[in-house]
């Protein structure tokens, strides 16, 4: 997905909003905006809008001497998720359709979000959960169903500490001798981490691996050469979050796409309502469409 003008402003507001959030220091503050403004009038609008993201927090984690600024944040989320973990399996095992009901738990779990929402609270989450129980899904679920039971090779890239949690309901209802999660190289935003696949109980029950990158989404350009084959080679990619859609939603490779849709400009180009939780198989259907 390309960069549309309404993200400029959305540019801005994270900027500011990830820069306060890791430091009160008015001139460090002032020096990240202003290097953020000029790059971004100057940034490829062909690009997608985590390339501009990876460069905000390279300039915040660099200027700040702070490698891990949302560690904290991160922590505290795995630790609420965790403590949501028995009641999610116990929901899912329990629902009608169990693969559908996981679905569902992973999706809510993509508002785990402080690139989006830095002032999210356990609260705004219990709520999300509950919301996306009964919520009506933007595609079909049969299509998350026959691909993994085809497929030999599931790789499964996550989004973000906490939310990796609620994946891990959803990976549980899958073949996991199939799956491969595949997390951050480096720190950036509050994305997961192979600390946070640890914490969120994945390490010993299916491959996680990471991708090289600090990129918010996968950028496919600044991966690692494992990860670019792994991704070439997987029968099935399945892609959590908005960063992963925007990174990969023009990918020649099939992808299935779970997130909600938290940004009017991602809603737009998916063509549904904000809030709405989406699983959709992409790009098969935009070629044979096109």
């Amino acid at each position: 997905m390309r960069t549309y003008f309404d993200c400029i402003p959305c540019f801005v507001r994270q900027t500011l909003d990830a820069v306060r959030f890791v430091t009160d220091d008015e001139a460090i503050q002032a020096e990240v905006l202003r290097k953020v403004l000029r790059a971004a009038s100057e940034m490829d609008m062909r690009m997608a809008p985590p390339a501009m993201g990876q460069q905000i927090h390279r300039l915040i984690r660099r200027l700040t001497g702070q490698d891990d600024p949302y560690r904290d944040v991160k922590d505290r989320f795995n630790r609420f998720a965790m403590g949501l973990y028995p009641e999610m399996k116990a929901r899912v095992e329990a629902a009608a359709d169990p693969l559908a009901a996981a679905v569902r738990v992973a999706i809510a779990g993509n508002v785990i979000d402080f690139g989006v929402r830095s002032d999210l609270t356990e609260a705004a989450v219990r709520e999300t959960i509950d919301r996306a129980m009964g919520e009506p899904i933007c595609g079909s679920v049969d299509d998350l169903r026959d691909a993994a039971a085809e497929a030999r090779d599931i790789l499964f890239l996550a989004d973000n500490a906490g939310e990796i949690v609620f994946d891990r309901v959803l990976i549980e209802t899958l073949p996991t001798e199939k799956v491969t999660v595949v997390v951050k190289g480096r720190p950036v935003i509050n994305d997961a981490t192979i600390d946070d696949a640890r914490a969120a109980g994945l390490i010993g029950r299916v491959t996680v691996i990471d991708n090289g990158s600090d990129a918010p989404g996968t950028l496919l350009d600044t991966c690692s050469d494992a990860m670019r084959k792994r991704f070439d080679d997987a029968d099935l990619v399945i892609a959590k979050g908005q960063g992963n859609y925007e990174t990969l939603s023009d990918s020649e490779r099939e992808i299935l796409f779970l997130l909600m849709a938290k940004c009017p400009v991602i809603a737009r180009d998916l063509g549904c309502e904000q809030g709405a939780l989406i699983l959709r198989r992409l790009a098969q259907t935009r070629k044979d469409t096109a």
